[in-house]
């Protein structure tokens, strides 16, 4: 898919930030238009898919840590304009949004352009707009490397799916469906249920309305679930290992509870359970793995079989109310912001 280009301006806007802390600490700077190293492509940023990772990076509490002033950012959509030495020149022109394959202490998206590896490129559907093409791989590479790929997937199993309102989380519903899996989706309170349920989740549990455990042993009919895709972690660790199926797998790939995470021992050696650490970062260095993942999210975005849902998009001035929004845990799918 390619688009025609026009003159980029000599200076063009970036967000940085020069200290660590809440959205407030997010400027829109104007930069000099930066050229593509070797390896390297200029993205025309048309939209941005905002990310939990950024705000904790953002507050240096992310695995990857910034060098301030510091940019940020993983994916983006837009036009390639300009590519670097050992780049094909064919890519200028053409519509292309960046994989999760880079360190945000390199390089950042958040801006009218972006300087990013020419490997970190993805063409997808045409079918899908900017801001759904911003919103692909990320959220349903995490997934698909979890549940398919390491989980192995498979008619009948039953998933737990907690934070399941997230962009990550309702990828993983559609996964989930579309293996013939049951997906079990875990909100905090009632207020999201129907809007999971109208997106295609099994079953929704409130998690502080509801007793999760008995919740799920009466959907599973007792046998508990096989998988269990959690990125909280905290005190609600104990619930879940208590609600897997034996010789079940929970992959933990997050800490947003930001509480202690407890390891109930006895009952993960009764069950055999498997606690496993996760990250999209396993996947999307392996260049092999990476194009089986983007092929498998490729065709079920063009069947309709996967459809991104964009919770509410922000022009690029109110990047910081952007971050705070989806900080608020209001949102249910990905936080868009157009350039």
């Amino acid at each position: 898919m390619s688009a025609t280009l026009t003159a980029t301006p000599p200076t063009v806007k970036i967000v940085r930030f020069h200290r660590l802390g809440g959205p407030e600490v997010l400027e829109l700077e104007d930069i000099a238009l930066p050229e593509p190293g070797p390896e390297e492509v200029r993205l025309r940023v048309k939209a941005i898919g905002l990310n939990r990772a950024e705000c904790l990076f953002r507050k240096g509490q992310y695995l990857d840590r910034p060098v301030l002033p510091s940019g940020l950012g993983y994916e983006a959509s837009g036009l390639v304009e300009a590519v670097g030495a050992n780049v094909d020149t064919a890519l200028i022109g053409q519509v292309r949004s960046t994989v999760p394959a880079f360190l945000m202490s390199r390089y950042g998206v958040y801006g009218e352009v972006a300087i990013v590896p020419a490997a970190a490129l993805a063409a997808y559907p045409e079918t899908l707009s900017f801001e759904e093409g911003a919103s692909i791989w990320m959220q349903y590479l995490t997934a698909w490397g979890a549940l398919c790929h390491l989980g192995k997937l498979t008619a009948g199993d039953f998933v737990i799916l907690p934070a399941a309102s997230s962009s990550v989380g309702m990828a993983a519903i559609e996964i989930t469906r579309g293996e013939g899996g049951t997906a079990i989706a875990l909100t905090r309170s009632s207020e999201k249920r129907q809007a999971l349920l109208d997106f295609g989740a099994h079953h929704v549990i409130a998690t502080e309305e509801e007793d999760l455990v008995a919740r799920v042993k009466e959907i599973t009919g007792g046998k508990g679930a096989r998988l269990i895709f959690d990125p909280v972690g905290g005190p609600t660790l104990e619930k879940l290992v208590e609600a897997a199926a034996p010789s079940g797998t929970v992959f933990l790939y997050g800490a947003l509870s930001r509480e202690p995470t407890p390891l109930p021992i006895f009952n993960m050696l009764f069950k055999h359970l498997t606690l496993r650490g996760y990250t999209l970062f396993e996947v999307t260095p392996d260049r092999a793995l990476r194009e089986q993942g983007e092929a498998y999210i490729a065709g079920r975005l063009a069947s309709g079989a996967l459809k991104p849902r964009i919770a509410k998009t922000f022009p690029l001035a109110q990047i910081a109310e952007a971050q705070r929004y989806m900080e608020s845990n209001q949102q249910i799918g990905k936080v868009v912001v157009t350039v």
